[in-house]
């Protein structure tokens, strides 16, 4: 029997820290995290609620909870959207080799070359700023790394020898993509999305940090982060708090990641 990994248990504990304080937000907070209390302007953790005030007198922990289902509900939704589309065109090709092939990979390279910041601010410039565009910068980069995973795991499955018994049965391609090739690489792409969904957080609060993500007054870890910058001498707890809690999020993301990695991994000793 496999030993669980200790990447897995921290990953997993930190991450489901994150996912409940993204959900009780949505019930209740501490105090309204749009709330403005100038009486408790840029006040100190302890002095002004647990984790201090912001330079409106926001309660900080209020507004990390909120944002919490912000960060998680966009990169949920990119990975949702480019997850998706991605490993549906890269178990595609792994059946339908040749031209198809080639035409969908050099389409997914060019989308490769752009990096989500650069599609975000472009397609802030046709769509605007906000939610949407984010979402769909995001999951226009998650398309090409699902598609090269999926393409690459399916191809050692269809090398296989069952995979051949299954054609010389009369399988189809579509029976056997869904039969065989779909649950014997389930598990590296739910090890991807624990990961990107990680980056997807760790992007969106870079959109945001640069103003091309949520809009005021709905909390955001990355606009927290680019409103503390004025105060940074008379308030740094303004950038320790939205930072750490970006910081943990991508850490507890990615160690899940690498714990899953290691559980379904069949090489790994038992």
């Amino acid at each position: 029997m496999k030993r669980i990994p200790w990447s897995l248990i921290i990953g997993g504990s930190i991450t489901a820290i994150l996912v409940i304080s993204a959900i009780l937000s949505q019930f209740w907070t501490p105090l309204d995290p749009t709330q403005i209390n100038i009486m408790n302007r840029l006040k100190s953790p302890g002095e002004g609620g647990i984790l201090g005030a912001d330079h409106f007198g926001r309660d900080e922990l209020s507004m990390i909870m909120a944002g919490a289902w912000v960060s998680l509900g966009i990169a949920f939704s990119a990975i949702t959207i480019g997850g998706l589309t991605g490993t549906l065109l890269g178990v595609t090709v792994a059946c339908k080799r040749g031209k198809f092939e080639a035409l969908v990979m050099r389409i997914i390279d060019v989308l490769f070359a752009f990096p989500p910041v650069l599609s975000a601010i472009l397609l802030a410039a046709i769509l605007g700023s906000g939610p949407t565009t984010t979402i769909i910068a995001i999951a226009l980069f998650m398309i090409p790394v699902f598609t090269r995973i999926t393409r690459g795991a399916a191809l050692q499955i269809w090398a296989r020898d069952y995979i051949q018994a299954a054609c010389m049965a009369g399988k189809t391609n579509k029976q056997i993509t869904i039969e065989h090739v779909i649950p014997n690489i389930s598990s590296q792409i739910i090890v991807q999305v624990a990961i990107q969904t990680g980056l997807g957080i760790l992007t969106e609060a870079g959109l945001s940090f640069l103003g091309l993500g949520i809009a005021p007054p709905t909390p955001s870890w990355g606009r927290m982060l680019a409103d503390s910058q004025t105060y940074l001498s008379l308030a740094p707890h303004l950038v320790f708090v939205p930072g750490f809690a970006i910081c943990m999020a991508v850490l507890g993301l990615n160690l899940l990641g690498d714990g899953l990695r290691d559980l379904t991994d069949p090489k790994r000793k038992q």
